[in-house]
């Protein structure tokens, strides 16, 4: 019995580390063929408190201290003051990392309560409120790169989401450059799968902290996607992963967008 239950804690441990190695090795990839961080990088990783971004921070202080260049990093959380939000965990959390960490306190909660109206997705307005936050204190702290955890299934549902609710082709790039130029965004978790994810942080044990302004909203079109998407993969295994290669291969002659590719100076060549 004992030597059995010793085998089921060796093979659990064998699974864990391939995750591991599969989750770092992507990250890797991702930073290595974006050029997300580079010598003397300073980056700000935010933390909501969800399994996304405690993974995107874990694997990259696993990443930093083997790195070929030096850069640092500092955690940030923004306490939104949400209801019932549990102001202690994160602290408790990043204390026993020893790493430089940043609470920040915003009340933009009250403000999207305000705005939008009852049984509406606040998603949006929280986003842009946020986001507005993160950047002033990515300068305020001298930062250049601001980390966020977005994922492939993240990405590849925006894409639909924009095809089919905004009209334009377009998701989240794993790196963009910021309106006023002075910061970089970078997304390290661009080619980590959700499954993954998951796994890695109920592995991790990490204390997940859920988002109860609109992460248990039924009706957000994310969700609708979201679950459009599962049902694909469970149909046509590996759907995901093709809708995002092709995100990487680009065809801009076989669109329609006259802005990228030059239409109407498009003619048949004449037979000498």
């Amino acid at each position: 019995m004992q030597q059995s239950e010793e085998k089921t804690v060796e093979r659990i441990s064998t699974n864990f580390n391939r995750l591991k190695k599969r989750l770092e090795r992507q990250v890797g990839k991702a930073i290595g063929d974006f050029n997300m961080i580079e010598e003397g990088d300073t980056v700000l990783v935010c933390l909501s408190g969800g399994k996304d971004s405690y993974t995107m921070l874990d694997i990259l202080l696993n990443l930093q201290k083997r790195a070929p260049i030096d850069f640092r990093i500092i955690a940030m959380n923004l306490d939104q003051k949400q209801p019932l939000f549990p102001e202690h965990v994160l602290p408790g959390y990043l204390d026993t990392l020893g790493i430089e960490y940043h609470i920040i306190e915003e009340d933009t909660y009250s403000i999207v309560k305000e705005k939008i109206p009852e049984g509406k997705t606040t998603c949006s307005m929280c986003s842009r409120l946020r986001r507005g936050v993160i950047y002033r204190v990515a300068k305020e702290l001298g930062a250049n790169k601001v980390a966020l955890g977005h994922h492939r299934d993240d990405i590849v549902q925006t894409l639909f989401l924009n095809m089919f609710f905004g009209g334009k082709l377009k998701a989240m790039p794993p790196k963009l450059r910021t309106d006023d130029g002075e910061l970089v965004v970078i997304r390290p978790l661009a080619y980590c799968h959700e499954n993954d994810i998951i796994r890695y942080a109920n592995r991790r044990e990490f204390p997940l902290i859920p988002c109860n302004l609109c992460g248990s909203q039924d009706n957000m079109q994310r969700q609708n996607v979201k679950q459009m998407l599962l049902e694909w993969e469970k149909e046509y295994p590996g759907r995901t992963e093709t809708i995002f290669r092709a995100m990487q291969n680009v065809a801009p002659s076989q669109l329609a967008d006259g802005e990228l590719f030059d239409f109407k100076s498009l003619r048949a060549e004449k037979a000498e």
